[in-house]
């Protein structure tokens, strides 16, 4: 197990989180893991998504834990609406609740964004790549869900276009995290994803981020390509922070699309600026 991972498992409330994140004062953010819920079964115990068959009284529930830990309502919650596209919300006040409290009336949604203190932007995983975003200077915070699709099409960078064209911010600013997800080991899948990826990579970029197997498939390295999504969008190296944990590999603390054969719950990203409602 991933030696960040095991020292979290233990907590009322596990959440996995990151340094540049938690260096700045007015931001709150983590990953969550299966644990500390109260569903049960295939969605035991924290699960986050009402569109899998749980009873959606333990979703709520759900929520309601992770809001009391960061001292927030649920209210103040917004959800994507992921279908694998680049797609990006502009989230305000206005919003709060959409997805959980309050229908959403957004489609094909995979990125958030927003400059407002008091909201809490939520995207959702279960072997997918999380991307975490912040300005400082400029008070912006963002999430991304990044897929094979997502991150064929650079929905990093799409994300980082948007907050500089949208909000002033500056590249040399923004910090990233590159959350759990599946590992290359674990990702093997065949030789039609190069086609794709070759429409927006180059040809050395390929070569580092897919490896041949004898049996004609390929191992794909999405945290490899997204790391080279978020250089090629003018983020520092150093501002790209990868803990470097595989859903796949922690099935039994991390909801896993492969690892548990689509029987599963979603885990999520999430990242807001404070103060939140009620902060303690």
């Amino acid at each position: 197990m991933n030696k960040y991972l095991e020292e979290r498992i233990n907590d009322k409330l596990p959440l996995i989180k990151y340094s540049q994140f938690d260096k700045v004062p007015f931001i709150e953010h983590g990953f969550t893991t299966r644990l500390g819920g109260v569903s049960s079964g295939i969605y035991k115990s924290l699960n986050l998504t009402f569109t899998r068959g749980d009873d959606s009284e333990n979703v709520i529930k759900n929520y309601e834990i992770i809001a009391e830990n960061i001292g927030c309502q649920i209210s103040d919650f917004v959800a994507s609406d992921q279908t694998h596209t680049t797609n990006i919300r502009i989230v305000t006040s206005e919003d709060k609740g959409k997805g959980i409290t309050r229908e959403k009336d957004y489609h094909d949604i995979d990125g958030l964004i927003t400059n407002e203190s008091g909201i809490v932007l939520f995207t959702y995983f279960a072997d997918c790549v999380p991307l975490f975003f912040a300005d400082e200077q400029k008070k912006v915070v963002a999430v991304s869900h990044s897929g094979w699709k997502g991150t064929a099409h650079r929905m990093g960078k799409v994300t980082v276009d948007t907050m500089c064209e949208e909000f002033g911010c500056s590249r040399e600013n923004i910090i990233c995290a590159i959350g759990p997800s599946i590992c290359k080991s674990c990702y093997e899948v065949s030789e039609d994803l190069i086609e794709e990826f070759s429409k927006t990579y180059s040809e050395n970029q390929i070569k580092s981020i897919f490896e041949e197997k004898e049996n004609g498939k390929y191992l794909l390295d999405l945290w490899k390509a997204n790391e080279i999504v978020l250089k090629d969008a003018g983020i520092k190296p150093e501002h790209i922070e990868n803990r470097e944990i595989c859903t796949c590999c922690n099935k039994d603390v991390l909801f896993s699309h492969r690892g548990l054969n689509g029987k599963r719950g979603n885990l999520a990203a999430f990242i807001g600026m404070k103060p939140l409602q009620n902060m303690k």
